[in-house]
């Protein structure tokens, strides 16, 4: 009778364990990642919606930002970008050269190309100058690393500071093709990413590139765990990336604001989300660059690599 009693208890206290192990992964399941709004494009609004994510942002801080090509029509405002930056101690700005042949396809035009666009408030950090660095992509199904600017080891904070904008293979370049891309260096990693080979530089497209995007971000996600934070400029949102230089098309969308999150996939789900928003002549051409090359799959895939669930609580600071 004793040992059934005994047996009985050690019964029940099993149950609740398995009943509160269950209770807290729902809880954890269904806890939404907060996504911070201003449609303030300005300095101001920037340093302000930083502050509300910056709590675990400390050390060397990395603030990755996209050079443009020379005379970018689209780029960030430089007070802006300079605000960011002298409002965060021990920041330094950071980008890769690329893989394409233009104004920054090698460390000596890169720095030429900074001084075109007006970087010249701070030092930019090249971060394949002096070589690469493999980090490790955990769950991905078609690399295992990827390989980066070898100084992106160096700090111990990231800001991505990203225009949201529309991009020729990705569809639309947010915060993940900001860091998938823009830290992957301008030689080997970007041309695992394009799947290139000798003679046919861009061999992937569709769904395969925002899987490979995905896969290189998640290596930085990981790499600086809860010390990165993203930001998604809303403005002057061409169908072509800061890369076309002077041949981007003309936005028809209007500016939006500025969205801020600790979490990628949130941050860039949200942008989208307020994108398709737009009215119908707005939208048009930007839903068409998105989907037909596939965009969405960016979202989805971040989502089984376990980077996010995509749902979010958007706060408006403007209220």
């Amino acid at each position: 009778m004793k040992k059934l009693a005994v047996l009985l208890v050690v019964a029940l206290f099993v149950t609740a364990c398995q009943s509160a192990t269950q209770s807290t992964a729902a809880a954890k399941q269904s806890k939404k990642d907060v996504v911070y709004f201003t449609r303030d494009i300005s300095p101001q609004g920037l340093l302000k919606i930083y502050d509300k994510i910056s709590q675990n942002i400390d050390g060397k801080v990395a603030i990755k930002f996209h050079t443009g090509e020379p005379h970018g029509p689209n780029i960030l405002p430089v007070p802006m970008v300079k605000a960011l930056q002298e409002h965060i101690p021990g920041s330094t700005l950071v980008e890769t050269n690329t893989l394409y042949a233009g104004g920054r396809d090698t460390t000596e035009k890169h720095r030429e190309t900074l001084k075109t666009n007006g970087w010249t408030f701070s030092t930019v950090d090249i971060l394949d100058e002096d070589g690469t660095v493999m980090l490790p992509i955990k769950g991905g199904k078609h690399f295992k690393e990827m390989s980066m600017g070898g100084h992106i080891v160096n700090y111990d904070s990231l800001v991505v500071l990203t225009h949201f904008k529309g991009h020729a293979m990705g569809g639309y370049g947010g915060s993940m093709k900001n860091i998938a891309i823009g830290i992957a260096d301008g030689k080997k990693g970007k041309a695992m990413l394009h799947g290139s080979h000798e003679g046919n530089m861009w061999e992937t497209h569709g769904a395969r590139f925002q899987e490979n995007m995905a896969e290189s971000a998640k290596a930085t996600v990981d790499h600086f765990g809860d010390k990165i934070v993203f930001i998604n400029v809303l403005r002057r949102m061409s169908v072509d990336c800061d890369c076309a230089g002077t041949s981007a098309a003309e936005p028809k969308a209007r500016d939006i604001g500025i969205l801020a999150s600790t979490n990628i996939v949130a941050v860039d789900q949200a942008s989208l989300d307020m994108v398709y928003a737009l009215p119908e002549a707005e939208l048009h051409d930007l839903k068409e660059r998105i989907e037909s090359r596939e965009g969405p799959r960016q979202i989805s895939y971040m989502k089984e690599l376990g980077m996010g669930s995509g749902e979010y609580e958007l706060v408006d600071l403007d209220k």
